[in-house]
């Protein structure tokens, strides 16, 4: 019984892994918005992503895009999002 129970790993949950690390991510990008007239190092240093693409359907207009700015902070915060999910 003891055995059975020391080879059962809980199931972790995906999605809060993904919540953490936005969140995370989020405050780095504030507090780096905050700090860059202090500190310009902490600028964001590269940008990726798809350039907005419109679908026009005449009585729909879609959007899509999706851009991810990254500096150091930001990315500071996505790693201690995933370090506290890994604690969890």
């Amino acid at each position: 019984m003891i055995a059975v129970a020391a080879m059962y790993k809980p199931q972790r949950n995906f999605w809060l892994l993904v919540i953490l690390m936005l969140v995370g991510a989020l405050v780095g990008d504030a507090l780096g918005a905050v700090l860059i007239p202090f500190l310009p190092v902490l600028k964001p240093f590269t940008s990726v992503g798809f350039a907005p693409a419109t679908l026009d359907l005449h009585f729909a207009r879609l959007t899509f895009g999706f851009t991810l700015t990254l500096g150091p902070l930001t990315a500071l915060g996505l790693l201690l999002g995933y370090l506290l999910y890994r604690k969890l």
